[in-house]
Parts: C-alpha cells; structure tokens; sequence
C-alpha cells in the first residue's frame, strides 16, 4: 500500500464524515509529524517509530500515519478501527475526497491551516493530555493542538 494510500484511509477512517477543510487540517498535521520526524530523532521516535533519519518522504509519511497511538484507526481493538476496514472495503465519495486530499499532501502543496499543530482531537470530547492547552485552530469539529 502507498503513502498517500495509507493517508486517504486514515482520514476517511479518522474524519471521512467532517467537513473538507478538516480533512485537508487532519492531513496537514500528518504532514507536521512527518516534517519533524524528518529532522530530529525524537520526533522521528514519537511520530514515526521505526524510521530512520534520511528516510524518504513518502515512508515518513506513511509511518507517521501507522505510529501507536497516535490514530485509533491504526490499532486493532479500538473503535476507529472498524472505520478503517470500511473504508478499505468500500469504494465511497467520502474516501475519493480523502484520496484526492492525501495526494495533495504527499506532493506538498497542501496548505497548513493547523498552524504547525502535531496534535488533535475531536472537539466532542477532551482528552487529559489538551487541559490547560491553548488549540492553534478549531476546524470542522476537530481542535489541533502546536506541543512542543
């Protein structure tokens, strides 16, 4: 499967049902990770375990996607992940846009409306790790986060 394969079904699984502009925020921020993962070591430790520095671009992105924890669609027992096996099986209009999207970012002109942010969650809820954390943006129900 290719990069901006794997990318099209996170975001189909994680925000396939969210307006286009979150979409495009939710791509940007796995743009972000790659980004840093590309340039320093705990990042690359954190956003894409199993990378190497010097590692291309499409293979960062990918793994940024595939990271632990960091996209439930990704781990095999959370509730996301049936969004994913949707996704794979079924050839929507919402997984053509995620497509179209995830191919925009893995050629890098995606443009970042996050900000910088590495994370986010949906705004209907509000994990532990965002208490006392000022959001770098609020789009289509999705709240993006710029940590250090």
């Amino acid at each position: 499967m290719t990069a901006p394969e794997i990318l099209a079904l996170t975001l189909r699984a994680e925000a396939g049902d969210r307006p286009v502009r979150a979409i495009e925020a939710l791509a940007a921020l796995v743009v972000n990770r790659a980004r840093q993962a590309a340039v320093d070591a705990a990042a690359l430790a954190r956003f894409a375990p199993g990378g190497a520095m010097g590692e291309t671009w499409p293979a960062l992105l990918a793994r940024a996607c595939r990271a632990p924890f960091l996209f439930g669609c990704w781990m095999p027992r959370h509730p996301r992940r049936a969004a994913l096996l949707e996704a794979i099986r079924a050839e929507d209009g919402d997984l053509a846009i995620c497509r179209r999207v995830a191919a925009r970012a893995a050629a890098g002109v995606l443009p970042d409306p996050t900000e910088g942010a590495t994370h986010w969650h949906a705004a209907e809820v509000l994990p532990g790790w965002a208490l006392g954390q000022v959001p770098s943006a609020e789009i289509g129900g999705l709240v993006f986060y710029r940590l250090g």
